[in-house]
């Protein structure tokens, strides 16, 4: 079940490959990338069975530290955030708040996080 905000995309790739691609792909753009973790295993360190489940945390301090300044709020959701996990029935998404929800959350002008959107889109297909 979606929630507000958050954009579920089907990959075709399984969880560890969906976040090696955003990976990749942040990378080459010129995007930070400040932490991975694997939560399934995290949980099965203590004992703990999850299906797979990784998380991405990346951003670009040159576009996001102006933005923080200007709207403080804002730095609760930053840096963003991709998580790649696995449905019951196999299917594996990549989820991530909505350019759109963050506009309106914080009451930012204009869309500064739709490109980063586009390449999360283009890495899961």
């Amino acid at each position: 079940m979606p929630e507000k905000g958050v954009k579920n995309l089907e990959s075709r790739y399984p969880v560890h490959e969906t976040i090696d691609a955003v990976e990749r792909l942040l990378r080459s753009k010129g995007i930070k990338v400040f932490a991975r973790l694997d939560q399934a295993g995290e949980a099965k360190a203590v004992g703990i069975e999850m299906r797979p489940m990784e998380l991405l945390i990346f951003g670009d301090p040159k576009t996001g530290s102006p933005l923080m300044i200007q709207y403080p709020s804002l730095a609760i959701d930053l840096p963003l955030k991709a998580l790649a996990w696995e449905a019951e029935d196999g299917k594996v998404y990549l989820s991530f708040n909505s350019s759109e929800y963050l506009v309106e959350r914080h009451r930012l002008a204009g869309e500064p996080f739709k490109p980063v959107e586009g390449l999360l889109e283009r890495a899961v297909h």
